[in-house]
């Protein structure tokens, strides 16, 4: 069983979004385009609540993209993106979304950030991904989504830990920094997953 994972395709990541990440837009044809091919779809879904440490502006006298140790881990200062219920948390209107079966949402617990969609950073707590798609006998796991160099390597790192054969749709994800991510390809491929 094939399973398409869907990362945080929001309008905060997306065009005159606050973390937008460039060319993000692009791939939300492709990603519509590839659904068919899965038999199981899911997203992530950033959903920050307003107060989240991870937020620059939570940190007087700290700027956007610094790193703190918070809590122990290293931690990214941004700018406060996809909080509960806003409109930068929702779903771009152009994704289609009517074969999504399930949505997992990160980024709840204000203490620390969560990019995979299986976990949050320090492992402390599982989103309840992988017993999802273990109970629906997934073997193959295919990432796409944004940003390539954050929530879909994270996700996709974790995925392959667990277990699965895990692929990055190359065509199908956007990162914040190309250099990074040119590193993080070539990382993930020595780990032993796949990017098409």
């Amino acid at each position: 069983m094939k399973a398409l994972i869907i990362v945080d395709v929001q309008n905060d990541f997306l065009e005159n979004g606050s973390l937008a990440v460039p060319n993000g837009n692009q791939i939300i044809p492709i990603i519509n385009e590839i659904q068919n091919d899965f038999d199981l779809i899911v997203v992530t879904q950033d959903w920050h609540p307003s107060d989240h440490k991870s937020f620059a502006k939570e940190h007087p006298g700290k700027k956007e993209f610094e790193t703190i140790d918070l809590n122990g881990l290293e931690q990214v200062l941004w700018p406060v993106h996809c909080v509960q219920g806003s409109f930068g948390a929702e779903f771009h209107q152009e994704l289609n979304t009517n074969s999504v079966e399930a949505i997992f949402r990160k980024g709840m617990d204000p203490e620390i950030d969560s990019y995979s969609g299986f976990f949050d950073n320090g492992k402390r707590k599982n989103t309840g991904l992988f017993g999802y798609l273990k109970d629906r006998k997934v073997s193959e796991v295919f990432v796409c989504g944004l940003a390539a160099d954050f929530c879909v390597y994270f996700t996709a790192q974790d995925a392959l830990d667990l277990g699965f054969q895990t692929t990055i749709l190359k065509e199908a994800t956007k990162p914040i920094n190309e250099e990074n991510w040119k590193i993080i390809q070539k990382k993930f491929q020595e780990n032993g997953g796949e990017i098409i």
